[in-house]
This record gives structure tokens, C-alpha cells and sequence, in this order.
């Protein structure tokens, strides 16, 4: 059985899709939904022809050893999603997941934010992201604020409902945008308001939420690593 891997943020099977131009609550751009892959598709096609997919894992990280399953940051589920996240879709699953500090990754390749609770995966969905020149910050960030009825006062009061704050200079995640291929945020990072108001729910202050650019895991492993 060949083994299943994640991105950070998201699925493996997000793949990248284009976004141009700047909108904070969504400016509609010219595109068209692109073709989305399973995660073993994407691995297969990144190997040379002829390769296993074993061969195709770096070898430092075939010989570094799993984490131990109890800790808290190793990844302990995924949710099982049939098929690929499209803009505007998210998946919520809490059910019987116990108590545990909440992780929240996002990754700008795959355009996906995924939450943990305790190293389990409760959420998914696409997300819109900001440009190459309003680009969303790769790194670690703790949620600093918690703000239920937020607007823009630097774009012109744009709704931004259900805002996790993670910069002083603006960037967060939130609502109130239309999450769909051809929109772009100024480097926020803007989900579909029915997932965002889960999250907003259950995410506190000081919680880890951490970006990156095409960074994959699997089962077993680290979040944080």
C-alpha cells in the first residue's frame, strides 16, 4: 500500500490554482476552476520515470524516525475527504475527537488550511490567499486577537467577520470573502464563513497557526517539525 501524505494545509490532491490581481472581499478575475489530482497522482507524477514511490522520498526523510503517536503535534488523523477541495468547500468533523491544543496549518501551494485538535484533523477547505505583491507571510503564528465583527478600515471597511489576528499589520484569517478560482485577498487568508465560524469558535488566543509553501507530512509525523 502506498502511503498517503498531506500537505501541511491541506490535502495533497490541492493542487496549486491560479490567482491574479488584489481584492479584499473578492474582486472577480478570469479563470476557471483547475484540474484537481488524488495525492498519489501528484507523487507519481513528481518522480522520474521508472522510480518507485519509495524512491521518491528524500532519504532523510525516510530515515527519520515517526514521532511518538502520543504527543500532541503528530499528526493522528486526516479527515477522509472523497476527492479534491474546490473553492467554497470545506469539511467539518469533530465528533469523538477528545480535547487538545489546536494546530492550524495552511499552505499556500496546495491553497488549503487544514485545523488539528489534539493531532487530529476536525477541518479543511480551500482558502483564498494574497498575491505576489500583497503575498500571505510564510511562518509560525500565534493568534493574537479575537474579533467577532471585524472590517477593514484600510480597505474601505471590507467586512472581515469571524478575524484571527496574526500580524499587527493586518494579516489574519477570516470571513466574509467569496472563496472562489479568480479572487485574491491583499495577503489575508479568507475561508468560507460557515468553516470560519467553526473555527473562530473553538480557537483561542496564543493558538499555533502555521504557514507554509508545499510542505508535506504524513500520518505519524510532526506538525510542527
Amino acid at each position: 500500500m502506498k502511503p498517503i501524505y498531506k500537505w501541511v494545509g491541506g490535502i495533497c490532491a490541492a493542487v496549486a490554482l491560479a490567482a491574479a490581481g488584489v481584492a479584499v472581499s473578492g474582486s472577480a478575475l478570469k479563470g476557471s476552476d483547475a484540474p484537481r489530482l488524488t495525492a498519489e497522482d501528484v507523487l507519481d507524477m513528481a518522480q522520474p520515470e521508472g522510480e518507485t514511490l519509495a524512491d521518491a522520498i528524500p532519504a532523510e526523510s525516510a530515515s527519520t524516525a515517526p514521532a511518538a503517536k502520543d504527543e500532541p503535534f503528530v499528526i493522528k488523523r486526516v479527515l477522509p475527504i472523497d476527492g479534491p477541495i474546490k473553492y467554497g468547500e470545506w469539511h467539518w468533523d469533530d465528533e469523538g475527537v477528545p480535547d487538545g491544543p489546536l494546530v492550524v496549518t495552511v499552505d499556500l501551494e496546495a491553497r488549503v488550511i487544514s485545523v488539528f485538535r489534539g493531532g487530529y484533523e476536525i477541518g479543511a477547505a480551500a482558502v483564498m490567499l494574497g498575491t505576489d505583491d500583497h503575498p500571505t507571510p510564510l511562518g509560525r503564528f500565534p493568534i493574537l486577537t479575537k474579533e467577532r465583527h471585524n472590517v477593514s478600515e484600510k480597505y474601505n471597511n471590507a467586512p472581515m467577520p469571524w478575524t484571527l489576528r496574526l500580524t499587527w499589520d493586518g494579516i489574519a484569517i477570516h470571513g466574509g470573502s467569496e472563496v472562489q478560482n479568480g479572487y485574491a485577498s491583499h495577503g489575508c487568508i479568507a475561508t468560507p464563513d460557515d468553516f470560519q465560524a467553526k473555527l473562530f469558535d473553538i480557537a483561542k488566543k496564543g493558538d499555533l497557526v502555521i504557514i507554509t509553501d508545499g510542505k508535506k507530512t504524513g500520518l505519524g509525523q510532526s506538525l510542527t517539525g
